[in-house]
């Protein structure tokens, strides 16, 4: 089975920037716009698993705070846990 990149993109910036809290889709929409473009397939993969994870998770990962999932060790998790937010 092959994956349609085009397609995976596509729902992947759809599901960042429309997740139900502004916070977050704001975050996580910044985050996906700086580096979609520069992904492989394997990171394009890790960005969609982790765009399943709830938004109380991911803000408490973000800022280091204690969660109630244990978070891969993979390249995008330690993008986003070093993202700096920049509000425009």
């Amino acid at each position: 089975m092959s994956i349609n990149i085009h397609q995976l993109k596509k729902k992947i910036i759809y599901r960042s920037n429309y997740r139900g809290t502004k916070e977050m889709d704001k975050l996580l929409g910044s985050f996906t716009k700086k580096y979609i473009n520069n992904l492989n397939i394997e990171d394009l993969i890790c960005l969609e698993k982790l765009l399943e994870i709830d938004d109380n998770n991911l803000y408490n990962f973000y800022n280091g705070l204690e969660t109630d999932i244990k978070f891969e060790i993979n390249n995008i998790n330690n993008l986003f846990k070093n993202f700096k937010y920049k509000n425009d």
